[in-house]
């Protein structure tokens, strides 16, 4: 990486989201990269951060931070999304490239703005799928898989946490990094056919509402999806409200014409299993699953190889592993899911409206 400094800052509001998953403390460690100030209308809630990131300086307006600090590099950490737009735009507008909390809009019709904004100032957006492509060791795992180690890949099957949210709000929240996941392993997806239902019946427009956090409209205590892949893999999602082992179904199996990956926890250096078997046969004892093991995984968590894979981007003039293109990319797959169960058919992707398909239908 070349040895030019990058001035880096943070934006976050206490209450309304903080700092997301510590999107603040995302720059710390990283070569090349001062963390000079944060930003947050709480005053309680600006001097922990500042001191947790390790920030000079530390502002109650973003908009006189980014004018003052003029920084590279700002990430843009509210989990909630009411404020997302106004955001990242006003970082655009001040030349900053972005680190951003997921899910990346509340809208395609706002996350293609956010993209289209940075396509046009320059800058580069990346979007925190920490459990998704950019999970600790996932890129050895996706060159494991592409170079042959389970044969050709046919199916990926995808879990939410299948807890309280269960369902339209998990799929959105934590679902949202496996659809990102899918398509770092699989591609982009052709079209998508989902059922989603409350109650064990179909979801009407009575049944939208707000999520747990300002996310958007959801809907839903089971989604079930189908996705086909350009590449000819499938892939499958649920989620299902409070069911037993919540937490633990968390995760994706990979399937190939060889094998399977199993990878639960949002992690791929505890509990990743490979079943080194072309037929899933449980009553062969012989055929065990086995611990899978990645050499050279990072200690680093997923913030710091976002960072770095975005100074790599700027100064390679690329996009980013995880781009705001691939943030929409897996915000549609979501509100596809929505599309198709209205229609009451499968839909071709990319969607040609982009409005919040719930928001429409209510």
């Amino acid at each position: 990486m070349a040895e030019a400094r990058y001035r880096a800052a943070a934006i976050g509001h206490t209450g309304r989201g903080g700092f997301g998953h510590g999107l603040h403390r995302a720059f710390r460690g990283v070569a090349g990269v001062e963390m000079a100030a944060v930003a947050d209308p709480d005053a309680a809630g600006r001097a922990r951060a500042q001191a947790e990131a390790g920030a000079a300086r530390g502002y109650s307006d973003y908009r006189h931070m980014l004018e003052r600090e003029r920084p590279d590099l700002v990430s843009v950490g509210p989990r909630w999304l009411d404020q997302r737009l106004e955001m990242v735009l006003a970082c655009i507008e001040a030349g900053c490239h972005v680190y951003c909390e997921k899910p990346f809009a509340i809208s395609l019709e706002d996350g293609d703005r956010m993209v289209a904004a940075a396509e046009a100032a320059g800058v580069r957006i990346a979007v925190g799928h920490f459990h998704g492509a950019y999970l600790p060791g996932v890129d050895r795992l996706k060159r494991l898989i592409d170079g042959g180690r389970i044969g050709r890949l046919l199916e990926l099957h995808a879990h939410g946490k299948h807890d309280h949210r269960g369902g339209g709000e998990d799929m959105m929240d934590l679902g949202i990094h496996l659809f990102n996941l899918m398509q770092y392993l699989a591609g982009e997806v052709a079209w998508i056919s989902a059922h989603v239902t409350v109650g064990g019946r179909d979801i009407t427009p009575r049944d939208v509402h707000e999520a747990t956090e300002p996310l958007g409209p959801v809907a839903g205590d089971h989604v079930h999806s189908y996705f086909a892949f350009h590449g000819g893999a499938i892939g499958l999602f649920d989620s299902r409200r409070d069911s037993v082992g919540v937490n633990e179904r968390y995760g994706m199996e990979i399937v190939g014409s060889e094998g399977i990956v199993s990878l639960r926890g949002g992690s791929v250096t505890e509990g990743l299993m490979i079943y080194p078997h072309p037929l899933w046969a449980p009553a062969r004892r012989e055929q065990r699953w086995q611990p899978l093991e990645l050499e050279g995984v990072a200690t680093h968590d997923g913030h710091y190889l976002a960072v770095t894979d975005l100074v790599a981007a700027i100064e390679e003039g690329r996009e980013p592993i995880c781009s705001g293109h691939d943030g929409v990319r897996a915000l549609e797959m979501v509100l596809a899911a929505y599309r198709s169960q209205i229609a009451g058919a499968r839909v071709a992707l990319p969607l040609a409206d982009r409005r919040h398909p719930l928001e429409v239908w209510r």
